[in-house]
This record gives structure tokens, C-alpha cells and sequence, in this order.
């Protein structure tokens, strides 16, 4: 978090972490096109249209006297760029982790998550982390998938954690998981701001 109080603002980092094609890119597109904001983003695609190194966007925010700046990464899940995923995560303020819900994705799910906490270490316990449990419209999830998912992290070992269903391509969810965070990262704020630039 960093704080210029020439211009009063406050600029914070949040990445959305996970597997490969959990829905991380759709995630932050929703987010930006509900804010009216596309053209804020920027993406570095291969030919199939999946994220190389990173997708990444600013949205400010005009508070009464102080401005919101949120600057928002997505991590590549293509364990080929891999290399790329601790300089995005360098001096992040709050996790968006999006979990493919499908089944069969659990291994991914839990390399991913385990992946974070070695990259982290302890502070990875205190860290504002929302986790995503996207494509929550497929017809083969299954609720129990998900709670051995919570399970197998320990969720309670964590202290500021919060679980959020997603459906990223239709939007469901993705604005919430967003405030949600934002309340995390600030618990003891209330924030009324309008949206600028």
C-alpha cells in the first residue's frame, strides 16, 4: 500500500491467483466492464487466448478527500510462465483466489493454493484473501468438492479470509468478491466513492 500524500491518494495491489483457465481473465474483465472501464485493461494473450504473464488494469476511485487508486493483476495459471507469478505478487495488499469448482480440478485447485503458501510463507496467514469458487453453474460441481477443497487448505489457520460463489463468465458474484476484499483490506472504513477517469 502506498500512500502520496501530495495528491491524496492511495494506491493499492490486489491479484487474482489460481490454476490455469479457473476463470482469473474473465474475472477482471467483468469487473472492469461493469465499471465502464475495458479500456483500462490490458491483457498479454497467446493465440488461443490464454494469459501469458499477467493481466493488468488501474481503477480510481474519488473519495470525499482521499482517492482510491486499485491497481489489478491477474497471475498466469500456464505453469510454463510460472517464473512470472512472484514479481506479480510482489507488494500485493489483498488475494481474489479463483478455484475451478469442476471436480476433476482439485489437484490444480490445491498446487496452486500450496504454490501461494511457499511463495508467502507465514505472512500469507494475515494477507486479505477472498477465495473465488468459480463456474459455480457447471452441472458436475458438487458442494462436497468444495469443502474438501476448505478443508484441505485449514481454513481457520488463516485471519482474514472469506469464501465467495462465482459464476465469472455470466458476472454472477465477481463485484461482491471485490467489495469483499476491499472490505478486508480497510475494516475499519466505510467507503462511499465515485468512480474517476
Amino acid at each position: 500500500m502506498i500512500f502520496n500524500y501530495e495528491n491524496k491518494t492511495l494506491q493499492v495491489k490486489i491479484v487474482y491467483y489460481g490454476p490455469a483457465m479457473s476463470g482469473k481473465t474473465t474475472s477482471i474483465k467483468y469487473l472492469f466492464y461493469y465499471f465502464n472501464k475495458q479500456d483500462k485493461l490490458d491483457s498479454i494473450d497467446s493465440s488461443v487466448g490464454r494469459t501469458l504473464f499477467f493481466d493488468f488494469g488501474v481503477l480510481n476511485f474519488k473519495g470525499t478527500e482521499w482517492s482510491l487508486k486499485f491497481l489489478i493483476y491477474s497471475a498466469t495459471g500456464q505453469d510454463f510462465y510460472a517464473s512470472t507469478r512472484p514479481a506479480t505478487l510482489n507488494g500485493v495488499d489483498g488475494l481474489i483466489f479463483v478455484v475451478d469448482s469442476r471436480f476433476e480440478y482439485i489437484d490444480h485447485n490445491l498446487r496452486s493454493w500450496n504454490e501461494l503458501k511457499t511463495l508467502f510463507g507465514n505472512e500469507i496467514y494475515n494477507i486479505p484473501i477472498v477465495i473465488s469458487l468459480n463456474k459455480y453453474d457447471l452441472r458436475d460441481i458438487k458442494m462436497k468438492y468444495n469443502s474438501h477443497f476448505l478443508n484441505q487448505i485449514n481454513l481457520i489457520a488463516y485471519n482474514n479470509i472469506s469464501i465467495k460463489r462465482t459464476i465469472a463468465i455470466k458476472g454472477y458474484g465477481i463485484l461482491d468478491s471485490f467489495n469483499c476484499l476491499i472490505s478486508s483490506i480497510f475494516p475499519n472504513l466505510t467507503i462511499k466513492m465515485s468512480i474517476i477517469n
